[in-house]
């Protein structure tokens, strides 16, 4: 587990959220917010977050809409220790079960949820420089495959249920591959960090046994201009809406 002196507490969504996060293993920055943004959840519906490390995801979409019942996988004890503080510290109940995805634990595998969020690791197994922290290289280097989440997700939502995710835009082809017929009304947004610039993430949305129409939706960018000419905050009105804020992205 992490001791206190490891951790740094930062401030999400204004500050009106306080996430204890390690100082030196995987520290959540912007996708987490995103994700929980784009995710449709009600008041009184169930979310499951796979992989939900300190609960940034999830405790987002907490703030923004209250009296959810919220949950989370994570196979990282420290991290999943680290989520139920956050989460008592913040207010809000999120059920954090220790685990791997490809074998839920058994209470976990008798449950369904209106919702399934996920923000899985964005670099492929053998590629790249590995992390010098366990913990962090875990979180962002793929151990198991894209395909594989994508079923764990599929297997845990109730029937017209949503699956969201957020991932690196090169692999959409994977993400849309990996749902294969058994989910549909698939909506992707691109996330471009400027105008003019390639997309570097993708939010993808699919409904379990859906049959709308694909929507390939306007980039949302998130800073403005066409360089970053100065000290301070350059989010574009919409991206200070949803990371400041904690306003929805509707998709």
């Amino acid at each position: 587990m992490f001791a206190d002196a490891d951790l740094s507490a930062d401030g999400f969504l204004g500050g009106r959220l306080r996430i204890l996060q390690p100082v030196q293993g995987y520290r959540a920055a912007m996708d987490p917010v995103l994700l929980a943004a784009a995710a449709p959840a009600r008041s009184g519906e169930s979310v499951l977050e796979l992989g939900c490390g300190a609960g940034v995801a999830s405790l987002c979409l907490g703030l923004r809409v209250p009296g959810l019942q919220l949950a989370g996988l994570e196979l990282q004890p420290a991290y999943a220790q680290l989520a139920r503080r956050n989460a008592e510290a913040n207010g809000q109940n999120l059920e954090v079960f220790d685990g791997d995805l490809t074998a839920p634990p058994a209470v976990l595998r008798a449950r369904a949820f209106e919702h399934v969020i996920a923000n899985p690791p964005y670099y492929p197994a053998g590629g790249g420089t590995p992390s010098a922290d366990a913990g962090r290289e875990r979180a962002l280097r793929e151990a198991t495959p894209l395909s594989i989440w994508i079923d764990a997700g599929l297997r845990r939502l109730r029937p017209g249920g949503w699956l969201v995710m957020i991932q690196s835009a090169d692999r959409l082809p994977d993400l849309l591959a990996a749902l294969g017929p058994r989910a549909g009304s698939v909506a992707v947004l691109p996330v471009a960090p400027r105008v003019g610039r390639p997309a570097g993430r993708v939010i993808i949305r699919a409904r379990k046994g859906g049959r709308g129409a694909f929507l390939l939706a306007a980039p949302f960018v998130v800073h403005e201009g066409a360089a970053h000419l100065c000290d301070g905050d350059d989010l574009t009105p919409a991206a200070r809406a949803v990371l400041r804020d904690g306003a929805a992205i509707d998709l």
